[in-house]
């Protein structure tokens, strides 16, 4: 099979021992979470993201320009309460680290629970969201993403960073002249693909269905997660030891 779809079937469907077992679907999983949460919060609650902090930085600099349309306030609050995550999420790794599977399995517990929250918050109220509803909806989803962000970069499964996607595209194209491997760009392809289709889908609920879905969707993709990884964790197999 060509290399480039062994890579993109190998993210899908690891083959049986494989190094990462079944973490690198899972991980993809996660990366539509933040296509999905990140549609929500740019769509509805303003020109904010929760998951990808580059944008709220150079957003931060718009606003403290003047441009119409940000908030100085909304992008700080989503950079402090990404960092909480952070943290929260590099605790977790700190006592879990050693085991793969329980540490992916606690973390998507405690994101499950966060945007569980914020689906509450945002079913509580319709568009325009009020700040009452605003700024904890923005705090909730960017802890969530700063648990999601800090367990990715952990556990390590090579490509698969779960929010941050400039460094993947970039290898794509500058590992090519220097033989790049095929695989490494399937993998990477995938999971170009799955933010894509996480963003795209919310903005369609957002949009044409309705705004809490895409929150809904990705709580729904959490709970299947953390229930994976927790059956798929209960053997001493190999990929769960870093």
């Amino acid at each position: 099979m060509n290399p480039f779809l062994t890579g993109v079937r190998e993210t899908i469907v690891p083959a049986p021992g494989a190094r990462h077992g079944p973490l690198p679907p899972l991980l993809l999983a996660l990366t539509v979470v933040t296509g999905l949460v990140d549609a929500f919060s740019y769509l509805v609650l303003g020109h904010v993201f929760v998951a990808n902090m580059t944008g709220n930085v150079v957003f931060l600099g718009f606003a403290l320009a003047g441009a119409p349309g940000f908030s100085i306030a909304a992008s700080a609050v989503a950079l402090v309460a990404f960092g909480c995550g952070a943290l929260v999420g590099g605790g977790i790794g700190a006592r879990l680290g050693e085991h793969r599977g329980r540490h992916l399995t606690v973390a998507a517990s405690v994101q499950t629970l966060l945007l569980a929250v914020a689906v509450v918050l945002a079913a509580l109220h319709g568009q325009p969201v009020p700040a009452g509803f605003r700024y904890p909806l923005i705090v909730v989803l960017a802890l969530g993403m700063g648990v999601q962000n800090a367990t990715a970069r952990k556990l390590a499964v090579p490509d698969l960073t779960t929010t941050v996607l400039t460094l993947t595209i970039t290898g794509i194209a500058a590992d090519r002249p220097i033989g790049g491997k095929s695989a490494s760009a399937g993998r990477r392809s995938i999971s170009i693909v799955a933010m894509f289709v996480g963003g795209l889908v919310g903005a369609v609920f957002v949009v044409h269905v309705d705004f809490v879905l895409p929150l809904v969707f990705a709580l729904v993709i959490l709970v299947i997660v953390a229930a994976a990884t927790l059956v798929k964790s209960r053997t001493d197999a190999p990929w769960v030891h870093p």
